[in-house]
C-alpha cells in the first residue's frame, strides 16, 4: 500500500535529473508499484509470524521511516530538513492523520490477509470521487457515480460478501478495510494541501511521518494503562522479543527497517522520480499495478486465495480505477 505523501507532478529527488526518456519513466514506475506492493506482503509476516500489535507496528513503521530519511536529508539536502514554525500545525494535523490511518491499514491486513486488504483500500478511489464533489465542489457526472457504485460492490465482493449470512462473512474486516479506504483518500488529500503550499516532498514525509510515530506511541502508551475490549491485543511493549527465546528478534527488526526503507522510502522515491518524465494520470494508472502485484506475491509467498466472487470484486474495484484514471489522462 503506497502513501502518497504531498504528491507534485514535478517532483524533486537526487539524481532524477540523470534519467531521460518516458521509457525509463514506465519502468520506473512499474518498478515503484512492485515494491510497494510488498507493503501488505511484510505487514502480514509480522503480524501473523511475529505476533505484533497493530500499534507497536505502525509505530515503528513511521518511526524507522523518519529515522531512515532525517541523516539522508542532511547529507544530501539540509535544507528539507528544517522544520519551520508556520509548518507545525499542518504536519502535526497531517501526522494525527497519518498514525489513525496506518493502524486502521495494519489492522486490515491482519484481518483480511494482504491482498484483500489491499483491493480494499483501492476502494477509496470511489471515496476520492465524492469527496472531491463536497470538499472541492467537483463536477459529479454519470461516469464518477459509476465509479462510486463498481468500487463499493467490488469491496462487498471482496470482502466475501456472499457469504452474509455464515460465519465466514467477516464484517468486522469489511468495515475496518473500507475505513481504511477512507483514510487513505484523506491523508492523499492532505498531501494535495502540502503541494499547494509548496512544502518540499520529503520535508512532508519525514515530519508527518515523525508526527505519525509520536501519536502512535502515546496511542499504544494509553491503551496498555487504560485497555479498552475493543482494542484488545493491538497493544503491547515497543520492544517485541523473539518466540521461546530471550533476547531481541533480530529478523523481526530486520523486516521492519526494511518495511520503512524499501516499500514505502524507495517505492515512493521512485514513483516521484518516474513523475520526471511522466504525466502524472499515467504515473498513477501505472501505480494501480499494485493491486495485481500483491495478489500475485500473497499466492506465492503466503498462499492467499480468492474465490470466483472475489476475484469478480477484484476486477471491479480494478475497473473502477481505471475509469476514472483513463478519464482524467484524457483531461
Amino acid at each position: 500500500m503506497s502513501l502518497p505523501s504531498g504528491i507534485s507532478a514535478r517532483p524533486v529527488f537526487p539524481g532524477a535529473r540523470i534519467l531521460q526518456g518516458s521509457s525509463q519513466g514506465y519502468v520506473i514506475a512499474i518498478i515503484s508499484a512492485m515494491l510497494l506492493a510488498f507493503t501488505a506482503i511484510i505487514i502480514r509476516v509480522l503480524t501473523e509470524h511475529y505476533h505484533l500489535p497493530t500499534f507497536v507496528l505502525a509505530f515503528w513503521r513511521a518511526a524507522l521511516v523518519a529515522l531512515v530519511l532525517l541523516p539522508l536529508l542532511l547529507l544530501i539536502k539540509p535544507e528539507w530538513a528544517r522544520l519551520q514554525p508556520a509548518q507545525v500545525p499542518f504536519y502535526a494535523c497531517y501526522g494525527l492523520l497519518l498514525a489513525v490511518f496506518n493502524s486502521l491499514w495494519t489492522l486490515s491486513v491482519a484481518l483480511n490477509g494482504a491482498s484483500v486488504a489491499t483491493i480494499l483500500t483501492y476502494c477509496s478511489v470511489g471515496f476520492t470521487v465524492f469527496l472531491g464533489w463536497m470538499m472541492y465542489s467537483e463536477r459529479l457526472n454519470l461516469r464518477q457515480m459509476l465509479v462510486i457504485v463498481v468500487s463499493l460492490g467490488g469491496c462487498f465482493l471482496v470482502s466475501n460478501g456472499d457469504s452474509m449470512g455464515n460465519t465466514h462473512f467477516n464484517l468486522l474486516g469489511l468495515l475496518i478495510g473500507m475505513l481504511s479506504g477512507i483514510g487513505y483518500t484523506l491523508y492523499t488529500l492532505g498531501g494535495r494541501v502540502a503541494t499547494e503550499r509548496r512544502y518540499p516532498v520529503w520535508n512532508t514525509i519525514l515530519y508527518v511521518f515523525g508526527f505519525s510515530a509520536i501519536y502512535q506511541w502515546l496511542f499504544n502508551t494509553a491503551l496498555t494503562l487504560f485497555p479498552l475490549a475493543a482494542f484488545q491485543g493491538m497493544t503491547g511493549s515497543l520492544w517485541f522479543l523473539s518466540q521461546g527465546a530471550q533476547g531481541i528478534e533480530w529478523s523481526g527488526w530486520l523486516l521492519l527497517v526494511v518495511l520503512a526503507a524499501g516499500p514505502t522510502l524507495l517505492g515512493f522515491g521512485l514513483y516521484n522520480i518516474s513523475l520526471k518524465t511522466l504525466p502524472l494520470a499515467v504515473a498513477n494508472l501505472i501505480l494501480s499495478l499494485e493491486l495485481v502485484f500483491t495478489a500475485v506475491i500473497a499466492y506465492f509467498l503466503l498462499g492467499e486465495n480468492m474465490n470466483q466472487l472475489q476475484l469478480l470484486g477484484s476486477a471491479l474495484v480494478m475497473g473502477g480505477v481505471l475509469m476514472l484514471k483513463t478519464k482524467t489522462a484524457q483531461a
